[in-house]
């Protein structure tokens, strides 16, 4: 007996991890199409979205979130360079992580006091879009493997299409349109450098700060992300985004 129940264990371990190893591959395969897929079909909502909703029932205080997707060609251009210019200035160049903006946080958060965070715009829009929120390394290694897939099976103006459709700029207020509208009540297409630049500048902490009532910091940083927005080049930065991947 003693010696069949030894050689069951190898047998169940076997057994075990190669229904992982399948787990394993219906996870990669599923994820590839459902990012494929979404190159063409706008995402309905998000989960950060769902995470809002939820925390809205858990408190108590339900609220309406507001979104309306606008196609990219119908969101100001000056959007778009002032996220650039203030979240992700290198992004028509990497696939999906700033190596050097990576290293340089992790120096300053060894040193202790406020963390800072590296996020290219495709890592937020893998974070917002598919995954919850924390810090563990699950958590971590899915943001890492989305971010991959959508660099890989997108382009560049379809990730920023995608960021700017799904952002959040304040509370229930997610993407380009319902922003606009909300803190200067205008459409996205017609955003100004000047409100561009206040949007933009409260991405950090969109439900504290307001785009529409900057404070003396919010304002200082919008002033600095216009700065950035002409030494990236304005809107013909923008021509970047459109040189094919492959």
């Amino acid at each position: 007996m003693a010696r069949s129940s030894t050689r069951a264990k190898p047998f169940m371990l076997r057994k075990l991890l190669r229904r992982l190893f399948k787990l394993l591959l219906w996870f990669i395969a599923g994820s590839a199409l459902l990012v494929l897929a979404l190159r063409w079909i706008n995402p309905p909502g998000t989960a950060l979205m769902v995470e809002r909703k939820v925390e809205s029932w858990i408190d108590g205080k339900p609220i309406d979130l507001q979104r309306t997707w606008r196609p990219y060609r119908e969101i100001s251009d000056n959007l778009k360079i002032a996220v650039i210019a203030g979240e992700d200035q290198k992004f028509a160049e990497h696939w999906g992580f700033d190596v050097a903006a990576i290293q340089q946080a992790f120096s300053h958060n060894e040193q202790g006091g406020s963390v800072r965070g590296a996020s290219t715009l495709s890592q937020q829009v893998s974070k917002n879009l598919f995954l919850w929120p924390g810090r563990s390394w699950l958590r971590k290694g899915l943001e890492a493997w989305f971010t991959l897939l959508i660099e890989l099976l997108w382009s560049k103006e379809r990730i920023l299409e995608v960021y700017l459709n799904s952002v959040e700029w304040g509370d229930g207020v997610f993407g380009a349109e319902a922003a606009a509208k909300h803190h200067f009540g205008v459409g996205a297409p017609y955003l100004s450098r000047q409100q561009a630049s206040q949007l933009a500048a409260v991405l950090p902490n969109p439900r504290e700060w307001s785009a529409s009532r900057p404070s003396t910091y919010v304002a200082g940083r919008a002033g600095w992300i216009r700065r950035q927005m002409s030494q990236l080049g304005g809107s013909h930065y923008l021509d970047l985004l459109k040189i094919p991947r492959w």
